[in-house]
């Protein structure tokens, strides 16, 4: 019982991490139309300022990762101005093209910033100060409940992710920029017509999409709290999520989010005990797997509009 709940708890955290980046994916999506594969360029971008301005300034942790999340948000607001904006009008297989090209730019400037070494995230136990909370100077890298030990930061993942997105929803609920690009989302002319900036739109959505960015980056390793320049990848496992829970729709993004975390999670645990001769890297392909069985059944998607054409 002890291993299943640490599976979950693992699981929790993984989709936590999915569910920052893959909403970056669809905020953009929702609002220009175009799949963007610039986003894990993005995080490695804001993750190396955590870095920067934690470990190798100093700043106080908190300061440090809000100070990272507005030079990211800035950079997307620079990044659609400079490159996007130019391609307004263009094909959409054009677009998403030049995403590649702004991942591959970010990715490459970004690694000559990094160098070789990997970047530590404050701290080396404690970087979220969680034993000032809990009444415990001295807490370390770990809660430990009987057999059960859940990572800190894998805690401090999930409930970052809780605040973020509960703080993202109440913004696209309440917030006159946040229905303004709701507004933009569902259709763009109609929005045009209501007065809506529908360029400002798009620079917003980049840059709130390079700020969910960066706070994903906190938590790829949670088991050493570095950063590198491979870290990419793990990015790249987000667009299975995307696309299972709905290229369009948040709330598809957060349940493909969940489902993928748990499986992966679930696989790395009891994989290589029933089944071993799949290998020790089986649970990478989990996100893919899952991916082509829902698409299977649902090509849209689990709560994907459906497009329909007429002929």
């Amino acid at each position: 019982m002890s291993t299943l709940l640490q599976a979950v708890l693992n699981g929790l955290a993984l989709a936590a991490v999915y569910a920052l980046i893959a909403l970056g994916f669809v905020i953009i999506y929702k609002s220009m139309q175009v799949l963007s594969f610039a986003q894990p360029a993005l995080m490695l971008f804001g993750g190396y300022f955590v870095v920067y301005f934690s470990s190798r300034l100093g700043l106080n942790f908190y300061l440090a990762v809000l100070l990272a999340i507005m030079v990211a948000g800035l950079s997307g607001l620079v990044i659609e101005r400079s490159f996007l904006r130019p391609m307004v009008g263009k094909p959409v297989f054009a677009v998403a093209i030049m995403t590649i090209g702004i991942d591959l730019v970010v990715r490459i400037i970004t690694g000559n910033l990094f160098g070789v070494e990997s970047g530590g995230i404050g701290a080396t136990g404690d970087p979220w100060g969680l034993g000032l909370f809990i009444g415990d100077p001295a807490f370390g890298a770990t809660f430990h409940w009987g057999d059960v030990v859940l990572n800190q930061r894998r805690f401090a993942a999930i409930v970052a992710a809780l605040l973020v997105i509960g703080i993202l929803l109440a913004f696209f609920r309440y917030s006159r920029i946040g229905l303004a690009m709701r507004a933009t989302a569902f259709d763009q002319e109609v929005a045009l017509t209501q007065g809506v900036s529908v360029s400002s739109v798009f620079a917003l959505s980049w840059a709130i999409a390079a700020a969910l960015a960066t706070v994903a980056a906190l938590f790829i390793s949670p088991n050493t709290g570095t950063i590198d320049v491979n870290m990419f990848a793990f990015a790249l496992k987000a667009l299975p999520v995307v696309v299972i829970g709905g290229m369009d729709s948040i709330g598809g993004a957060l349940l493909a989010a969940l489902i993928v975390g748990l499986a992966e999670s679930l696989t790395i645990t009891y994989q290589p005990v029933y089944a071993g001769f799949l290998g020790g890297s089986f649970s990478q392909v989990v996100p893919y797997l899952v991916m082509f069985v829902v698409l299977l059944v649902r090509p849209y998607g689990l709560f994907g509009t459906r497009e329909v054409e007429r002929v």
